[in-house]
């Protein structure tokens, strides 16, 4: 899943991509890269970030996925607003992507009046203006369960079926560094919800504090290795900046998963 910023602000690319041609050169550049999923937001989401106004994340993103949805990928857009998510959805959006989990009135319902749309329900402690100032406490791993199980339960109820749902546990969202290293580290146990996951390392301050790189565009590979990590541990979907660097680096680690799954096989075909 390659990033489109649409906005003033990110705290990696603010302002790289903010104009609608700058948008879709860079959606056409990610695709060239080897991206299978776009994934465009209109606002900023970085700890002690501002709100934007309905109608300027509507300005930003409108003109976007219109020309967008005719590259003929799967298009996510990253909103909690239920008017940006119909709005999108009515051009030919594919996906929700909501760091609320839809818990904003009526998000929820925006959703389920779809009839196919994907949408990734996230983890995240507090909201942007306060998660890292009171990072949430405690063992991660059960928490982010518990959040994501009752969201999941609660779009079922409005006749979302499970294969239109994802999960992302909130890398940086209000947790510690050690707590986004736990998801990691214990990512797999994750997958106990039954959802494919959903990642997004990418230039994260947590790989900016494990590595003494302080700016974010310079994490580039670090960031890489968190994504082939992710894979590796279950992830079906990175979200990621740096697109063909990842493409590339999941390649080494598909050819050696095939020689492994080789490996295997000769073994038990050779045990008499």
């Amino acid at each position: 899943m390659g990033i489109v910023n649409v906005t003033p602000d990110s705290f990696s690319d603010g302002g790289a991509h903010a104009s609608t041609q700058a948008a879709l050169q860079h959606c056409e550049q990610l695709l060239k890269e080897g991206a299978d999923i776009l994934d465009i937001g209109g606002e900023s989401t970085r700890p002690g970030s501002p709100a934007v106004p309905l109608d300027a994340e509507l300005a930003r993103v409108l003109p976007v996925v219109r020309e967008a949805v005719k590259l003929n990928v799967p298009i996510s857009i990253d909103t909690y607003k239920p008017e940006v998510m119909r709005a999108v959805l009515d051009l030919g959006a594919d996906i929700v992507n909501d760091i609320w989990a839809l818990r904003q009135p009526g998000a929820r319902e925006a959703v389920a009046a779809h009839p196919l749309c994907g949408v990734c329900l996230m983890h995240m402690h507090r909201d942007p203006q306060t998660m890292q100032a009171v990072p949430m406490a405690g063992d991660v791993i059960p928490e982010v369960l518990s959040f994501l199980t009752a969201q999941v339960q609660l779009l079922h109820a409005l006749g979302v079926d499970h294969s239109r749902i994802t999960l992302d546990p909130g890398v940086g969202f209000g947790k510690t560094v050690a707590q986004n290293f736990a998801l990691l580290a214990r990512q797999r146990e994750l997958l106990a919800a039954g959802y494919p996951l959903l990642l997004g390392w990418s230039r994260k301050s947590s790989i900016g504090a494990v590595t003494g790189i302080e700016a974010a565009g310079e994490r580039i590979v670090p960031s890489v290795a968190a994504a082939v990590l992710a894979v590796d541990r279950g992830a079906a979907v990175v979200r990621v900046h740096d697109v063909r660097d990842t493409v590339a680096a999941l390649a080494v680690w598909r050819a050696m998963k095939a020689q492994e799954s080789q490996q295997q096989t000769q073994e038990q075909t050779s045990t008499p």
